[in-house]
């Protein structure tokens, strides 16, 4: 019991010497290091995009202009077809026979022609002679103008009749796609059936919306490009695999009225579409520049912080020391974000570091050099390397 007591008192001794023991201070912390770079300040081209859909530039149904069997299809679907070439044949039995009845017509007027001219030859010196009467003479010119009208009619249906044994080869009146054959082999078509569609895929259109305010102000970048100003529709043309057509288009035209379900008009555009590689009904997205803001300020995007539906950005000043300032951000132009409001040109913005720094505080500031936004959107990425032309189509 004693040697307990004796070793509870020195472990006492020990504990009490240690808190008597003076605590060492952390050594002094310096200023909080940050990343911080420069504001930028340049002209920046802000764009608007639409969505819409290719279409062709022209779109010919292709319907037989007589009445028969179809007997053969010419073209392959889907390829590139030229004007005049033959895509279907109709049975021609039915029209050849048209034929030959007008021909036979015909010939059966010209005989009557023929006699009725003797008739006139014979009876005008007879007349002069007074061996028949003045009336004799009146009716057989009539009978001649007569014969003559009818051989007018009968080589119009000859004419009729040749045309429609030319029609029973149906043609492309255009150069283009011709799409699948909506009417079989062995099927009676009529000139109200559509046999196939061919569509003019270059150039090609694209149909997208405008709002109101929208085209307003597409009229007046337009008037001011008719005035000499610079040319305000330039477009691009964005494919549903996010590339960028390598073409620029413009705008077509725009129709005849707003929709007044949606506030919006019709508005069309077009791109060259060389090798027909697009082809109507797909997806694009028309990109424009809408106007250019001169002497706009850029800061990288993680300079920018967002806090309670507000925007922040911390501010290192010439000793230093930084400052957390409200700004108003505007739109974002690849890694930079425009700001409208809260920064001057030269100011340093902290890029690293936000969380660690409060107003007032004195900081190690590091420089990182600006960062470059990507404001030019022709100079994306192009599927035009991947993309070949249709045999055939010569472009």
């Amino acid at each position: 019991m004693k040697l307990a007591s004796v070793a509870g008192m020195a472990a006492l001794l020990v504990v009490g010497a240690g808190c008597h023991k003076k605590e060492e201070a952390p050594p002094p912390a310096g200023p909080p290091a940050v990343v911080v770079t420069t504001v930028v300040q340049r002209d920046v081209p802000v764009t608007q995009e639409w969505i819409g859909t290719t279409d062709g530039n022209v779109n010919a149904e292709i319907r037989p202009q007589v009445e028969g069997y179809l007997l053969k299809r010419v073209y392959a679907e889907g390829s590139f077809v030229r004007q005049g070439d033959t895509l279907f044949q109709i049975d021609p039995r039915q029209v050849q026979s048209q034929a030959q009845q007008a021909q036979a017509d015909l010939a059966q007027a010209q005989a009557q022609l023929a006699k009725a001219r003797q008739d006139v030859n014979r009876f005008r010196p007879l007349a002069e002679q007074k061996a028949i009467s003045q009336q004799e003479l009146d009716n057989a010119l009539a009978a001649e103008a007569a014969a003559r009208a009818v051989v007018d009619a009968r080589q119009a249906t000859v004419h009729q009749a040749r045309l429609s044994l030319g029609w029973s080869r149906v043609t492309s009146p255009i150069s283009g796609i011709a799409g699948t054959a909506q009417a079989q082999v062995g099927n009676l078509v009529s000139p109200s059936t559509v046999l196939a569609v061919v569509s003019q895929c270059d150039p090609i259109r694209v149909v997208y919306p405008l709002s109101e305010q929208e085209y307003l102000r597409l009229q007046e970048r337009r008037s001011g490009a008719a005035s000499g100003g610079a040319r305000g529709d330039d477009l691009d043309l964005i494919l549903s695999d996010g590339s960028v057509w390598p073409h620029k288009g413009h705008v077509l035209f725009a129709d005849r009225q707003v929709d007044v379900k949606t506030g919006t008009i019709r508005t069309v555009a077009v791109f060259p579409n060389p090798g027909n590689v697009l082809r109507p009904g797909q997806y694009a997205k028309v990109r424009s520049v809408t106007e250019v803001k001169k002497g706009a300020l850029l800061v990288p995007q993680r300079a920018v912080n967002q806090l309670q539906g507000g925007f922040q950005v911390a501010v290192v000043g010439s000793d230093d020391k930084a400052e957390i300032r409200p700004v108003q951000p505007g739109v974002r132009m690849g890694t930079l974000w425009q700001i409208d409001s809260g920064l001057q040109p030269g100011e340093r913005v902290v890029v690293e570091g936000f969380s660690r720094i409060k107003s007032g505080v004195t900081v190690k500031p590091r420089e990182e050099p600006a960062e470059q936004a990507e404001t030019d959107p022709s100079s994306a990425p192009s599927t035009s390397s991947a993309l070949s032309p249709i045999p055939g189509t010569g472009k």
